[in-house]
């Protein structure tokens, strides 16, 4: 008799999803984590005395239009989210800004007596493409096959309504096709900035969707865990446990066991644990160059993608808020933040990227959700998040971001002041997060966030690559989840759903086959 169902590798939130579907399905599952903590990229610790930090994503975004929190009842499992609206800020240096609130209608209002004819454009940049995003969204709630692309485009995703129109516009990049929408620059730079956190810049080819999800935002919303983003993870930690799965931290998998062809366990600091099936929530480079046997790893795995690197953070506690001169108010504090004067400032600093040097004048994502979670500071203090782009991993020259490291992030800082000012003089803690940083600590390869390159031959079907996109790896008995499948990174946990869907309908199979024999 095997020791548990299911062996989980990796306690990431898609690994602790697709872990918490399965215990609730009644099957015995049992997660195992080679950090002391769980949760990976998200995840919280007080890094600061009275400062907590998150250590990877902090904005809840594409979770909120999943089913996961209402399935998986983690709201009885601890977790509480905080809503966000308005949902962006985004200030200009010249003293402008603009808001897009959770209410579209309010939004286009705000827009068009700001920019006389915005506010129409952006009401029908909306209704063109809100079918197309829900599309979208289903997609990435099912297993990735080879129809997928071809429903997404078909009757429900709108684009049949209007195929001569709508058509061209999905096949250019995300930067262009605002172009088609907007005459102000102060409306697309937002639109745009938001659209880059994916990874490809503007001027990509085949990129519009990144910029065509946008419609969700009004309707799914943008919220922060309360007590930050590791009580997500706390919250499927305590699910799991409570449908009778365990969860063990410091307990470094060495290796994925392998007989007769076929995958049944782990072996775990020095024990083997037996296995049904084996689910593995590491990045995919770790499940198929490292902890699998090398006589079964498949040729295909050699040619993933994971890129350069392309962002980096840093992590602030101040002893007080911060201040835009361009809306000095707490609402501001609220949103997500862009600062980005215009797409030329994204295409510099995408430009730097390539010639392998950090980015002269990056635009930034700011957080500070301390400003609707008091949780996360002492009284009076501010915790501020600063998401920058575009930082190689690999730099030019002899330079490692250990000798830089310092410099760049004192950079980061100050091209928020710039909006911000003050700012410096409130800090009493820092933790920058470079792209070496995120390799060493979090595990994630070359410093990608989102695991591999989310281009076009990298996506749906071909996640992580041909063979392996629908949560079963080549290996009879192992399965996939993570940012390294369908449908990516982020903080969507989509993936492990998708992935406990496809193993538990094999796990049944397979009873039933036995019970004939």
């Amino acid at each position: 008799m095997t020791d548990v169902d299911v062996a989980v590798v990796g306690a990431g939130h898609n690994a602790l999803v697709a872990a918490a579907y399965l215990a609730r399905a009644g099957r015995r599952v049992a997660v195992f984590e080679r950090s002391e903590r769980i949760g990976g990229a998200v995840s919280t610790v007080e890094w600061h005395p009275g400062y907590r930090f998150d250590l990877g994503g902090s904005a809840h975004i594409l979770i909120r239009s999943t089913p996961v929190v209402e399935e998986l009842d983690l709201e009885r499992h601890g977790l509480e989210y905080l809503e966000l609206d308005p949902l962006f800020f985004a200030p200009f240096e010249d003293g402008d800004h603009l808001f897009i609130y959770r209410d579209a209608t309010r939004t286009s209002h705000a827009l068009e007596a700001r920019f006389p004819g915005e506010g129409e454009a952006y009401a029908r940049f909306l209704a063109d493409w809100r079918p197309f995003a829900r599309s979208v969204r289903d997609a990435f709630l099912a297993t990735p096959g080879p129809l997928q692309l071809a429903r997404t485009m078909g009757l429900r995703s709108g684009l049949a309504r209007d195929f001569r129109r709508l058509l061209p516009l999905l096949t250019r990049p995300y930067g262009a096709l605002v172009d088609a929408y907007f005459r102000e620059e102060k409306v697309k730079a937002p639109l745009v900035w938001m659209a880059a956190q994916s990874g490809p810049p503007p001027t990509e080819a085949l990129t519009a969707p990144f910029v065509l999800w946008h419609p969700l935002y009004h309707e799914d919303g943008i919220a922060r865990p309360k007590g930050g983003s590791g009580m997500l993870t706390a919250a499927l930690a305590n699910a799991i446990r409570a449908h009778g799965g365990t969860v063990e931290t410091s307990a470094p998998v060495e290796a994925i066991v392998v007989k007769g062809g076929r995958a049944v366990g782990l072996r775990v600091a020095g024990q083997t644990v037996t296995a049904g099936a084996v689910l593995s929530g590491a990045h995919a480079i770790e499940t198929f160059r490292r902890l699998l046997p090398e006589e079964h790893r498949p040729p295909a795995a050699r040619h993933m993608r994971t890129g350069n690197g392309f962002g980096a953070v840093v992590r602030l506690a101040l002893s007080g808020p911060i201040r835009y001169p361009a809306h000095p108010h707490d609402e501001a504090r609220v949103a997500l933040q862009l600062l980005c004067r215009d797409r030329r400032q994204i295409d510099a600093a995408y430009g730097d990227y390539l010639r392998g040097e950090p980015s002269r004048d990056p635009p930034i994502v700011a957080m500070s959700f301390s400003a609707v979670d008091p949780t996360l500071a002492p009284p009076g203090g501010e915790v501020l998040w600063l998401w920058a782009q575009y930082f190689p991993y690999q730099l030019a020259g002899e330079r490692g971001w250990d000798d830089i490291g310092e410099a760049i992030a004192d950079r980061i800082v100050d091209a928020f002041e710039r909006y911000a000012p003050g700012t410096r003089d409130r800090i009493v803690g820092r933790l920058f997060q470079h792209p070496l940083w995120l390799e060493r600590e979090l595990g994630l390869h070359r410093g990608n966030v989102m695991h591999l390159e989310m281009s076009l031959d990298q996506m749906f079907g071909l996640r992580p690559f041909l063979g392996s996109a629908g949560y079963r790896a080549p290996v009879p008995g192992l399965y996939l989840t993570g940012a390294s499948t369908h449908p990516g990174g982020g903080i969507m946990g989509a993936s492990g759903r998708n992935a406990a869907r496809v193993l538990l309908g094999d796990l049944e199979r397979r009873r039933w086959w036995r019970g004939r024999g």
